[in-house]
């Protein structure tokens, strides 16, 4: 961005949007408690259970950073809409992350993930601010040899549905 900074509630929602995800990849769990609303918000990680008020969600925060050796998020398909005070962001988190590290020190296998994820903005006072998060993991394709078209069971393929 020029020097200006962001002017338009599209542009500072981006750029609250991002500066979340930047502090989650430094590990700097005391800046993203700033990015919270105070009081009531929620987050669901994926495979994880909502997860509700701020003392609940900063730790699972704190968590996650304890246990990631490394993060980096590749943010696509982001789209943004605002209305009033609330700003709803949706994009998929393309996510690199290092496992455990090795005996010598350095960084563990690295893993890719591709996760969902709803972004709710508060306006306040201070600038936008996180009201919710809500990632869900996106399933890879698989190939089913085994789903070529053969029915093992025998049947002419009518009637199937009265088995579920």
């Amino acid at each position: 961005m020029s020097g200006l900074g962001p002017r338009t509630d599209i542009e500072l929602v981006e750029q609250a949007n991002t500066t979340l995800y930047e502090t989650i990849e430094r590990g700097d769990h005391e800046a993203l408690s700033g990015l919270w609303l105070d009081g009531q918000v929620s987050v669901v990680h994926p495979g994880w259970p909502v997860l509700r008020g701020r003392g609940e969600v900063l730790r699972s925060y704190a968590l996650i950073m304890a246990n990631t050796e490394y993060i980096q998020f590749f943010l696509t398909d982001v789209e943004i809409d605002v209305v009033g005070d609330t700003a709803l962001v949706t994009c998929t988190e393309n996510i690199l992350s290092g496992g455990p590290a090795e005996d010598d020190g350095s960084v563990g296998p690295l893993i890719g993930q591709l996760v969902v994820a709803t972004n709710v903005f508060r306006r306040t006072d201070d600038g936008w601010r996180v009201w919710s998060h809500h990632g869900s993991p996106v399933l890879a394709d698989r190939d089913d040899d085994e789903d070529d078209g053969a029915d093992d069971s025998g049947g002419d393929g009518e009637g199937d549905a009265d088995a579920l």
